[in-house]
């Protein structure tokens, strides 16, 4: 490679050829940074989505594709931070963006501030189309802060705006455990949550991550179990802080895992996601929240409150 390896950018993928191309030019488009780019397959099956890879591989000597059979997100992650070789680790999900600064002012900020764990940025929370929705802005003070829950049964009082936005050492990352196969859903709070005994926490104040809202997405369908894990996940911690063994809880939360049954449950869910979506372009009186509406309603036309949002927003239609 031609520039020094400072940042490895690690990604795991199933599928998602749509977005894919735009989500990996953001990275290679980033300014003066060392990187490589590690795309863990996870066994995809869609041909385009393989040859996409196939073809950036080609291209461009920092982009390394693994892979391998599907096993969730929580295993390409793995895989990937292992063979990552920089000395930061940054993430990135497949269907988002990051701007072309991003990775050169985390570097920065953790090149200067060896006391700090790890840190993300503001995230700018967008439709499938790249509507506008909202941004998560997240305080901290200049030269990071301490977010470790105060007591039992409460989170930490700041976090990343989202899993994508984050960079860590990777030597910091190996000393914590780093990702654990156990956590299939809301890996990323039980690794924040380590980290988080490990050094303070910061948030640049601006927006470096733009994150795709796709209806019926992992995280969408499977909300119910994250917060189940994010509450293990808090266990888990207290009983580290307490010297209480883990082992227990991990049980727990490896039980959690896809079911037919929840895959009928997620089914019963459609229109969820697209009724979200539509709500939020609504209520910022976007009137492209009506394709929205109508995408809830095709998935379940019993949702009464859908209907009441559709001539709600006829109105926004009519102003415009």
């Amino acid at each position: 490679m031609s520039n020094p390896v400072y940042i490895s950018v690690v990604m795991g993928i199933y599928n998602g050829a749509a977005h894919l191309c735009e989500t990996i030019e953001s990275v290679l488009c980033q300014a003066d940074v060392g990187l490589e780019f590690i795309i863990v397959d996870d066994g995809s099956t869609d041909p385009l989505a393989i040859q996409i890879l196939s073809d950036y591989e080609k291209q461009d000597e920092r982009i390394r594709v693994i892979t391998k059979s599907n096993e969730g997100l929580t295993k390409a992650l793995i895989d990937g931070c292992e063979a990552a070789t920089g000395r930061y680790i940054a993430r990135i999900d497949n269907g988002d963006v990051m701007l072309p600064e991003r990775l050169r002012k985390q570097r920065e900020f953790l090149d200067d501030h060896p006391n700090v764990a790890f840190v993300s940025c503001w995230t700018e929370f967008c439709g499938p189309e790249w509507e506008p929705l909202y941004t998560h802005r997240v305080e901290t003070t200049v030269d990071g802060v301490d977010i470790c829950p105060a007591k039992p049964d409460t989170f930490p009082v700041s976090g990343p705006s989202h899993h994508g936005s984050v960079m860590f050492r990777r030597k910091t990352y190996k000393t914590s455990g780093g990702y654990r196969y156990q956590f299939y859903f809301g890996q990323d709070w039980d690794l924040w949550l380590r980290l988080t005994e490990m050094g303070l926490f910061y948030a640049c104040p601006e927006v470096l991550y733009r994150a795709r809202l796709v209806p019926n997405s992992i995280s969408g369908n499977n909300r119910v179990r994250q917060e189940q894990i994010g509450r293990l996940a808090l266990e888990a911690y207290w009983c580290r802080q307490q010297k209480q063994p883990e082992m227990e809880i991990l049980q727990r939360v490896a039980a959690i895992r896809p079911s037919s049954l929840q895959q009928e449950q997620a089914k019963y869910c459609f229109g969820e996601g697209e009724h979200f979506v539509g709500e939020v372009l609504r209520q910022n009186g976007d009137k492209r929240c009506l394709k929205y509406f109508r995408q809830a309603l095709q998935r379940n036309p019993l949702r009464i409150n859908t209907w009441v949002r559709i001539l709600q927003a006829s109105r926004i239609e009519k102003s415009v």
